[in-house]
């Protein structure tokens, strides 16, 4: 597997693999509103935005984007691992080099959402669950997820540190 930053030409196909992912992943935790509102929120436009401001990654397995995940600042989000290649380790790998490269530019922490399905993941990582946020996403349907942190090392003040 290789991993790497991405370019502008990675764009649409870390937008299938996002899709492909919540049509698979998401079955059973969210209603189908909820999972066309995750869709939405990470749009070709809101990937380019993230590649401009920050870093988007790519895991490639014989010339197929398999996972991707994006830091911008103390922020980490976007992270999917397509359905086949899911439970191999890869996510781990992916947190690993967002992380690191957060606590190279100097961050003592790291903020993410926390969807229901990977929420197991991220507290086995070491993420403290903050707060609970609820969307309507219309005809009774709701969007559920956590804000979460992680301190990478010592540094300023609890619940300050990543802003």
């Amino acid at each position: 597997m290789n991993l790497r930053r991405s370019d502008s030409a990675d764009v649409a196909a870390i937008q299938r693999l996002i899709h492909a992912t919540i049509e698979f992943s998401y079955v059973g935790f969210y209603p189908p509103r909820a999972d066309q509102h995750f869709k939405e929120y990470h749009s070709v436009d809101r990937i380019r935005e993230r590649q401009a401001v920050g870093t988007v990654l790519v895991a490639e397995q014989d010339g197929q984007v398999v996972a991707t995940g994006a830091l911008v600042g103390a922020d980490i989000s976007g992270v999917f691992v397509h359905p086949e290649f899911q439970k191999c380790g890869i996510r781990s790998q992916v947190m690993d080099r967002l992380e690191g490269d957060a606590a190279r530019a100097g961050r003592d922490g790291v903020c993410l959402d926390v969807s229901l399905p990977s929420k197991g993941f991220y507290e086995s990582r070491g993420y403290r669950l903050l707060e609970t946020f609820s969307i309507d996403v219309g005809e009774g349907e709701r969007l559920d997820y956590w804000t979460a942190e992680k301190r990478l090392g010592t540094g300023e003040a609890e619940g300050t540190w990543w802003r």
